[in-house]
């Protein structure tokens, strides 16, 4: 098949990485695939012992560096490697604790005593986290953030409602967004702060079930009491950090969509070469072929933005306008192409017999999740006009 062909932009160190990942993919998690349940997910017992296999192959704390124990890989062999795993429906679109808890860039930034108390029990598998930024009345719009913390005695105050947040109710701490000078807007008003889900004041509030099977929650902060200590950087700075954490999830959500794009391909193409109707196989009618055809020039496409951005990023570059690129091209080439594989196979594709319903539910959801399209859309056009001395 195509994506199996040695890609000539690589050196040959990823291409070695990509194969090994692959094989242990369809090895060890295709064969998994029944097994996970509606909501996305593999018995516990299951997802240990693949686990388990995971780390012995060293395929393990992928992001993290080598000090702490992990692989240390930068953002484009983490995007190879997001695109490989997405092969495969074992492997949940929104989590990928096979292989590792997950961090992010924001816990990874800690430094001493607050990398000891918060970083370094995630990594053990000790404590879990999660990520609250988005709000009843600001989701993409971050200057309309309302969760307010203000400084009480050594600490802060910190009141507020967050919204649609991913393991909130297994989380023993939570990352939060809140403004802290209102004055300064978004890109200096607002601060990022660590908050243990036990502090008084701090609840749970209702689930949202979603069409993935996931079940974020609200957080709901009442005078909630959070040490100085508690402020992750600088004071006004936890819009760029939002924004580092976001980067990193656009590459892998324009990863993922490669490797959704490529496994219904590999289907699709292997599928309408023996379903025969009115006589002939699919595979020989002409809107068939384009539609085909036009998958696998999506797929490609998207693949090089998205190593265009992850290797810009790792190089250091303001690669922001990429990656919001290769996210939008990622989930809306995507979605077409997954619909249309879904659609080729009639009604076998809405049965749960293929995961191709699972492909589709997945990258729906990412048309709106770490940025909606239209969001993205706008604010790159912005930045683009705004440098291009119009």
């Amino acid at each position: 098949m195509y994506e199996t062909m040695p890609d000539h932009n690589l050196p040959e160190e990823l291409i070695a990485f990509r194969d090994s990942i692959r094989r242990f993919v369809d090895r060890e998690l295709r064969p998994l695939e029944k097994k996970v349940t509606i909501d996305g997910k593999l018995p516990p017992e299951v997802e240990a012992e693949v686990a388990a296999k995971a780390k012995a192959a060293g395929f393990w704390l992928m992001e993290v560096p080598a000090e702490l124990g992990g692989a240390d890989l930068g953002l484009l062999p983490l995007a190879i490697f997001w695109e490989e795993i997405a092969r495969t429906t074992a492997v949940s679109a929104r989590d990928h604790g096979i292989f590792g808890p997950t961090v992010g860039p924001i816990l990874l930034g800690l430094q001493g005593e607050m990398r000891e108390r918060y970083l370094m029990p995630v990594l053990r598998g000790e404590l879990k986290a999660c990520f609250a930024q988005t709000e009843p009345d600001a989701g993409s719009d971050p200057a309309s953030m309302r969760t307010r913390a203000v400084r009480s005695g050594n600490g802060w105050k910190i009141n507020g409602t967050k919204r649609y947040i991913t393991k909130a109710a297994t989380a023993d701490f939570a990352q939060v967004m809140a403004v802290t000078d209102p004055e300064k807007g978004a890109r200096g008003g607002i601060s990022c702060f660590i908050v243990d889900m036990k502090t008084p004041g701090v609840k749970i509030g209702p689930a949202e079930m979603t069409m993935m099977g996931d079940t974020p929650y609200e957080i709901i902060l009442e005078d909630a009491e959070i040490p100085a200590e508690n402020l992750i950087g600088e004071e006004g700075k936890g819009f760029a950090l939002a924004q580092k954490f976001l980067n990193h999830g656009r590459i892998r959500h324009g990863a993922h969509s490669c490797g959704a794009m490529a496994r219904c391909l590999e289907m699709t193409a292997a599928y309408v070469k023996q379903r025969k109707t009115f006589g002939a196989a699919l595979s020989e009618r002409q809107g068939v072929q384009w539609m085909v055809a036009d998958g696998y020039m999506r797929l490609h496409a998207t693949r090089l933005m998205v190593h265009d951005a992850a290797a810009k990023l790792d190089l250091g570059m303001d690669a922001r306008v990429e990656t919001f690129m290769a996210k939008v091209t990622g989930v809306e080439n995507g979605f077409k192409v997954i619909d249309d594989c879904l659609q080729l196979h009639g009604g076998m594709g809405l049965t749960r017999e293929t995961p191709l319903e699972r492909y589709w539910r997945d990258l729906r959801s990412f048309r709106i999740t770490e940025g909606p399209t239209e969001v993205l859309k706008t604010t790159m056009a912005r930045s683009i006009l705004k440098n291009a001395g119009l």
